[in-house]
Parts: C-alpha cells; sequence; structure tokens
C-alpha cells in the first residue's frame, strides 16, 4: 500500500497528541512522518496534570517510570474559602481499585513531551521541525501535502492518511474546510511558577475559591515549587504587560496573607477558548486534540483527552494500513471520539462559566454554597469514585459506539461493550503468580478473555492475532473477579486500546467471527 507514498501517515503537529499517535504508530511498524512548524519542543507550557487513564497508556508505551520520575505525585485536591481548607477530594482512596495509579501525576506538557519525543527514537522516527504545512490536496487513495521548510523551499510529501495534531489553530483543519464553532472566555488568565510557603497542603492540588474568581496551586517537583494558575484580577492589563507583581496582592489576599514567595521564574498570561471542530475526519484527514476540541482547564482534561484521541485512531490506522482492515474502521474514530469531546466541553463549560462568573450571586455560591456542597459530597465513598472516574479519564465508554457489542445474558451490573476492560491482577495459569492485566498481555492486538471457560475453536487465516486466554478458577482469581463484577461464565474480546468489544456468557465462535469481520472488518485473523 507504501509503494506510492512517501509516508503510510504524516502528523501534522509534534505536541503530546501528535507524538503519542507517532509513537502507537511506530511501535505497530507503519511508516509514519511527523512534523511541526516550531523550531523544537515547548520550553515553558500550561498544561501539566497527567491523568491515571494516560499513565495507564503511557505503561504500555513503556515511558510511565520516566514520567513518575519527572513528576510529582497528587493524591489529593484540596477546596479552600474564605481562608478555611472546605473539602478534600481523595483520590488515592477513590482510585485504588481502580487503576494502578490512584492520583493525578504533575507533569509539565514539555516533559511529556520530552518523554515522548525520546520514545519516538526506538521505531527510527524523528520530528521534522522547522515544517510547516501549506495545503493539503486530497485523491483518492492518497493526501499530496505542501510543506515549507523554515529557510523558505517547499516540498510535497504523498501520504495515505493525515492525523492533524496542529493545535487550536490548525492548518489542517483549515485545509479541509471543518468548521470551529465556539468562543474565548471573556476572562484572561495567568500562570506562574513559584517557590513559596503558605496554607497549601503539601503534594495534593489546592484550590481557592473567591468572589471574583479561583487560584489553583499545583505542587512541582523541588521543594516548596508551586505552579499557580488563576484569573487575572481587576484593574490588571490584560494585553500581555502583566507581571507576577501584579497579581501579587490577589494572591495574598484570596489564598492567605502567609503566603511567603522566594521567587518566581515564569509567568505568562493567555485567554481560553471552548470550541469543538464540527466533523473530526474529512476523507483521508483526522483531526484529535486541539485541533479538534479545546476547552476549559477545569480538571485538567485537555492534554489528556488528545492522547486518547491518539491511542483510539492509532491501531485503527495501523491495521488499515497494513491491509488487515477495511477502512470502513476509520468512520469508529469520529463516532467514538466525538460524543466524548462534546460531553467533556459541555461539562467543563458549565462549571468553569461558575468558577469564573463574577457577579455577586455567582460569588456566593463559589465561597459559601459550592465549597459547603463539595465537602458534603465528598465524605460519601459513591461520590468520590464517581468524580475519581471521570476526573481520571477510567470511566469514559464507547457503550453507544458502531464497535461495541453486548450479548444477552450478562448481569446489569457487569462490564458493558464499550467499557474500558477494568483493571485486574490475576493468575492466568495454574500455579502460576498474579499478573497485572495492564501490562500482560500486550495492546497491539486483540484479547478474548474467558472465565469459567475454555476458548472455542475459532476459524479464520493469517493476518492480525486474537489471542485467547482462559482464566484459571482460583480462590484469588474469583476474588478479583468478583471485585469487577465479571461473573462466571463469561467472556469479553478486548481492543487494542484496552476498551471492551464484544461480551456475553458463552462465546460462539460464529459470533466471535462475525464481529470481527462484519463490525471490525478485519480482512484477516488467526487464534494464538
Amino acid at each position: 500500500m507504501g509503494k506510492t507514498t512517501d509516508t503510510d501517515v504524516l502528523i501534522v503537529g509534534a505536541g503530546p497528541t501528535g507524538l503519542m499517535l507517532a509513537n502507537q504508530l511506530g511501535r505497530r511498524g507503519v511508516r509514519a512522518m511527523i512534523i511541526d512548524r516550531h523550531a523544537g519542543p515547548a520550553r515553558e507550557t500550561r498544561a501539566l496534570g497527567v491523568q491515571a487513564r494516560t499513565l495507564e497508556i503511557y505503561a504500555r508505551l513503556g515511558i510511565v517510570d520516566r514520567a513518575l520520575e519527572l513528576g510529582k505525585i497528587a493524591t489529593g485536591a484540596n477546596i479552600w474559602s474564605d481562608a478555611r481548607k472546605r473539602a478534600r477530594i481523595p483520590l488515592g482512596e477513590a482510585g485504588q481499585r481502580v487503576t494502578p495509579y490512584p492520583y493525578i501525576l504533575i507533569l509539565g506538557q514539555d516533559d511529556n513531551e520530552r518523554i515522548m519525543g525520546e520514545r519516538l527514537g526506538d521505531w527510527g522516527l524523528a520530528v521534522q521541525w522547522d515544517t510547516e504545512l501549506v495545503s493539503l490536496e486530497q485523491k483518492p487513495d492518497s493526501v499530496v501535502a505542501t510543506l515549507r521548510q523554515a529557510d523558505g523551499p517547499t516540498r510535497e510529501v504523498t501520504a495515505t492518511w493525515v492525523g492533524g495534531c496542529d493545535g487550536a489553530h490548525s492548518a489542517v483543519r483549515k485545509a479541509c474546510g471543518i468548521d470551529f464553532p465556539g468562543a474565548p472566555y471573556e476572562h484572561a488568565f495567568f500562570v506562574a511558577d513559584t517557590e513559596v510557603t503558605g496554607s497549601m497542603v503539601p503534594d495534593e492540588v489546592n484550590v481557592y475559591l473567591w468572589r471574583e474568581g479561583f487560584h489553583l496551586f499545583f505542587p512541582m517537583r523541588g521543594k516548596d515549587h508551586w505552579r499557580i494558575v488563576g484569573i487575572l484580577p481587576a484593574g490588571v492589563p490584560t494585553d500581555g504587560q502583566a507581571t507576577f507583581e501584579s497579581v501579587r496582592p490577589s494572591l495574598r489576599s484570596e489564598a492567605g496573607a502567609g503566603l511567603d514567595f522566594k521567587s518566581c521564574t515564569w509567568f505568562s498570561t493567555y485567554r481560553i477558548h471552548h470550541r469543538s471542530a464540527a466533523r473530526f475526519r474529512e476523507r483521508r484527514c483526522f483531526l484529535l486534540g486541539d485541533a479538534a476540541h479545546i476547552h476549559s482547564p477545569v480538571g485538567a482534561q485537555g492534554m489528556n483527552t488528545g492522547l486518547q484521541d491518539a491511542y483510539n485512531l492509532a491501531w485503527k490506522l495501523a491495521l488499515v494500513v497494513e491491509d488487515k482492515a477495511d477502512p470502513a474502521l476509520l468512520d469508529s474514530y469520529e463516532a467514538e471520539r466525538i460524543p466524548v469531546a462534546r460531553r467533556l466541553l459541555d461539562t467543563t463549560d458549565r462549571a468553569f462559566t461558575l468558577i469564573v462568573a463574577d457577579n455577586w450571586i455567582a460569588g456566593l455560591l463559589r465561597t459559601q454554597v459550592l465549597a459547603r456542597m463539595a465537602a458534603f459530597a465528598m465524605g460519601r465513598k459513591s461520590v468520590q469514585r464517581f468524580a475519581f472516574g471521570v476526573v481520571s479519564q477510567t470511566a469514559i465508554e464507547y457503550r453507544d459506539g458502531p464497535l461495541s457489542q453486548t450479548l444477552d445474558g450478562l448481569p446489569a451490573e457487569a462490564p458493558r461493550a464499550g467499557d474500558r476492560f477494568p483493571w485486574l491482577r490475576l493468575v492466568l495459569e495454574p500455579g502460576g503468580v498474579m499478573k497485572d492485566l495492564f501490562r500482560e498481555p500486550d495492546d497491539l492486538r486483540f484479547t478474548l478473555f474467558l472465565f469459567g471457560q475454555a476458548a472455542p475453536k475459532l476459524a479464520g487465516v493469517a493476518g492480525q492475532s486474537l489471542h485467547s486466554l482462559a482464566v484459571p478458577a482460583s480462590p484469588a482469581n474469583d476474588a478479583g473477579l468478583a471485585s469487577a463484577k465479571i461473573p462466571k461464565p463469561s467472556f469479553y474480546l478486548v481492543r487494542p486500546d484496552g476498551h471492551i468489544g464484544l461480551c456475553g456468557v458463552r462465546p460462539q465462535a460464529g459470533e466471535i467471527e462475525r464481529y470481527l469481520s462484519d463490525t471490525l472488518r478485519l480482512l484477516e485473523l488467526k487464534e494464538t
């Protein structure tokens, strides 16, 4: 398929989303070219929260240990108002049975890019910096991209597919004529890297709500190192002329007079938009990350959502590029990811509007009602678990997506098709040791998990492998399955991105083969 093209996939944009897409394609043996119009990686960035679901993907990619080494683990978030701590969101306790990473990792976007950029070399890939996309011409079987180098010359590159990971001002989106409706928020914001001591709970996120807005304190690596995000106070210039000195009075007033600032090494102001592309695909071009959706920083969801866009698309693209799946499989990317992005946009927009509204009623709600409601709600285990699932992105599901089929017979509380397969530690062979199912088997193929029964005989031809795994009975396994509400007997066919594709009680070979050929559009499959 790649004989007449320069690359199978041209990735435009080498931010976190583009780097994740390039890594996931590279480790699957797909020829990818990744370009970026900037001279090099970002040095100073605003995105810094890495959620549990992203860390699970990092583990599959082999970079989670490096991320944990460079980042700062925050096991909770604290809500303050009127100089009093009102509530604590216990991420560690709420997520300890959900994921191996029951916390938010505070790690700057620049470090995330560096880690993923270094990993690219293992697949023989490297970012082509100072390279800008000028135009695209889509043909029936390829895309011709005109690229311009920083020193002026242009060249043409022919690709089979294009991934637009080039941010809010995406050249790919504009070339495809895709609308990007939305608007900016009226407020201007600031971000500052500081060395400071004060009332903040160490090693946790601290949210200070006040009548005119909020301040977020994120713990960073190093002693007394905090990154602060907040609204520029009234009277402070919003044209980029503001300084850290101009926001100090507001910080002291609202986050506590006991704040003692030792230094500020970086200060920047910016505005936030809320937008979603009208569609995420135009024939052979796809939009991912900020090119497809941008929203408020509430909950630290933006960068993580782009990374999941890439994880969702990569395995599908790889199958199609290798002629192991019909291109119709790629329709599922937009069908699955648009609802996630728009639901996130809606919820963060409503929450953010309440947080930043500057009338006196909103101020009262923020500092009194909201803080007290949070304190009451977070005292309930069910609310803690729900909140963790949303913030960590482990609760994202594609139940209504075109690749999800739940057969009759499973209990209502059991995991369903479209859900992220639960994190389990099980004994996978008689007399063996417990293994983490988020590390074994790998995520380069489909896995058929069988509980309380043997694997069916599957027909098929050579190609993409399906790994069948009959989990043996044991007290430890039974306890793990009960905690995840997985019944016996049952079966779960898990996609390479960890989401359940097909599930039911007793697997029939015909049903599985039909799902693989008709729903996943696989052209070649064999059992191993």
